[in-house]
């Protein structure tokens, strides 16, 4: 693999976003190493909150309720994936395949050591977060759905998933900033739009963004329906709480949260909230009000910083 590696000047005085930068060697595929950044803000020992991000953000989206679940004692680990955020970016665009996704997440998960880990997980957070807690059912204490599934490719895409993988492939230039200014509910400053951007000073860092939407099986014989349908196996057998988290204004997931309700279990006994008034990246519209359902949510299961 040949990676890019974002400057840190990049990263120099971002809006909101004051947290120090860790790194951790991960692998995957052909061997390689690479470098995968992260935040991990809050005491520790404490029960970890996995926050995982999806495409095309990275941890900057959970800059704003990192302090609620600080406030609250819990430690909050927020990796940016590989190819996003501070994390190396391979330049081809072969590197980047879900199997290789998951496998990164789980040599940092394994490398951190995180147990009783509470799963957050939006768009590809919860695509691989999912895979992530059934391939690794004894690390995780709980998980948190918010804006996600988990596709086989054995029913039909979302017309608005195929519209912006289509989108996504002719973009010119593909901005990150442009795509959420786009989709967010609320308007967003000029600073944090930037932000956005700054990981990817040219195209050439951009391979694992424009590549993210082609990953998602939409047919019964993509190469992750395998591994998905062995994960919903797992899932269906799956007991420990699972919280579905949901915006009112999300064309691409909506109806999502009925399926993972009916299908896993862990979620029945507890009250899973609507979040008014957001789009597709509700932790950028209403991350205060996601963050409280989550915390009521620990509470409610007794989960315990």
């Amino acid at each position: 693999m040949e990676p890019l590696r974002t400057p840190d000047e990049r990263f120099a005085g971002l809006p909101e976003y004051p947290f120090a930068p860790h790194y951790a060697q991960v692998t995957a595929g052909n061997g390689a190493a690479l470098r995968m950044h992260y935040l991990d803000e809050g005491p520790n020992p404490a029960r970890p909150l996995l926050l995982l991000h999806g495409e095309p953000t990275w941890s900057y989206l959970y800059r704003k309720m990192i302090p609620h679940f600080t406030a609250a004692g819990y430690r909050s680990v927020a990796p940016d994936l590989i190819g996003f955020g501070r994390s190396d970016k391979p330049v081809a665009r072969d590197d980047y395949t879900y199997a290789n996704h998951v496998a990164w997440l789980a040599a940092l998960l394994e490398r951190l050591d995180l147990r009783d880990v509470v799963l957050v997980g939006q768009d590809w957070g919860g695509l691989l977060g999912l895979r992530l807690v059934a391939e690794h059912p004894d690390r995780f204490a709980a998980v948190v759905a918010a804006n996600t599934f988990l596709p086989t490719g054995d029913e039909p895409s979302n017309p608005a998933f195929e519209r912006w993988r289509a989108a996504s492939q002719r973009m010119t230039p593909f901005s990150c900033a442009t795509i959420l200014a786009r989709t967010c509910s609320v308007p967003m400053a000029p600073d944090v739009a930037a932000a956005y951007d700054a990981p990817y000073p040219d195209e050439r860092y951009l391979a694992g963004a424009r590549q993210f939407p082609l990953l998602v099986p939409t047919r019964p014989d993509d190469p992750a329906s395998d591994a998905n349908r062995a994960a919903w196996r797992v899932l269906e057998r799956f007991e420990k709480p699972v919280l579905c988290a949901f915006s009112d204004g999300d064309p691409v997931t909506a109806g999502s949260d009925r399926a993972i309700r009916a299908r896993i279990p862990g979620t029945r006994g507890f009250r899973h909230p609507t979040i008014a008034g957001a789009s597709h990246f509700l932790q950028e519209d209403k991350p205060a009000e996601l963050a409280s359902a989550i915390l009521t949510f620990l509470g409610d299961a007794k989960l315990e910083p």
